[in-house]
């Protein structure tokens, strides 16, 4: 069964294995220190010329990073894994506990640095903005990215491949997809790049804290039984009346999908659910 396989991978993990993304701060936060920018204004200085580069570059294709820059939105990506939820509890329950250590994160850094987004510090019309301007002063860290990582980490070591050149391929095949969502937030003009790298850095923390979390207290094994899937079918129902607002407002390829999905979920976990009852 595809769950055992889940919590056996999980089982593996060490607690050494937060030394990456811990190092990877720690690389983010010697190179501000080398170039002096450890302060908001240099901050955002010291990446100016890539955020530009990158923003120019990306703006190009608004139709493609609008709609893959919703992926960050963590009621339109679950909205693609909550099937999930009836084959693979036990990454669900991890992808639970992750998703509020990153809630929780974001919040705290961004009130805690409080860095300005790139619309409060450059003209407008200089830069490229795809849908709704994000104006503010809470860029650091990017939101959007760290649910990515912080779904993709949990996905990455409940499905980890047994052989070292496919697991080698599974790895970068997953950071690519993170990074390529991740960046659509230049790409929009919301955010600046070093915000997507951290946000990274934190998303890969919050999902291996999610983890290790799921192991050691069963505070959300009850969604393993099937008497409580009308509660998922409600969050379905909900979902999807989101996403028909959504559609109205923007009418964005990716959000019919998304939409597609949950109504296939909610066949499925009606299917079983009535099935079981009778």
């Amino acid at each position: 069964m595809i769950n055992s396989v889940v919590i056996s991978n999980y089982s593996k993990l060490k607690p050494t294995i937060f030394a990456l993304p811990f190092f990877l701060l720690v690389g983010v936060v010697l190179f501000l220190y080398s170039q002096n920018s450890l302060n908001i204004a240099n901050y955002t200085l010291v990446q100016k010329d890539l955020f530009f580069w990158i923003n120019s570059h990306l703006g190009q294709y608004p139709t493609v990073i609008f709609n893959l820059t919703q992926l960050g939105d963590a009621s339109i990506l679950l909205s693609f894994l909550i099937i999930l939820v009836i084959y693979v509890p036990k990454m669900w329950e991890a992808l639970l506990s992750a998703s509020l250590f990153s809630l929780v994160f974001s919040w705290f850094f961004k009130n805690l640095f409080l860095v300005p987004r790139p619309s409060e510090l450059y003209d407008n019309t200089s830069f490229i903005i795809v849908g709704k301007t994000a104006v503010g002063f809470a860029s650091l860290p990017s939101g959007h990215s760290i649910t990515v990582f912080t779904t993709l980490t949990v996905i990455l070591f409940a499905f980890m491949p047994q052989k070292i050149i496919v697991k080698i391929f599974w790895i970068l095949a997953l950071m690519t997809i993170g990074l390529l969502i991740a960046f659509t937030r230049v790409g929009v003009g919301a955010h600046h790049p070093l915000d997507v790298i951290i946000g990274w850095i934190i998303g890969c923390f919050s999902g291996l804290l999610g983890i290790f979390f799921s192991l050691k207290y069963k505070l959300w094994n009850w969604i393993n039984y099937k008497k409580y899937y009308p509660f998922f079918l409600i969050l379905i129902i909900a979902g999807a009346i989101s996403l028909i607002l959504k559609i109205i407002a923007d009418n964005l390829i990716i959000y019919y999908v998304a939409l597609f999905s949950l109504l296939i979920s909610f066949y499925k976990f009606s299917y079983d659910y009535f099935k079981k009852q009778s």
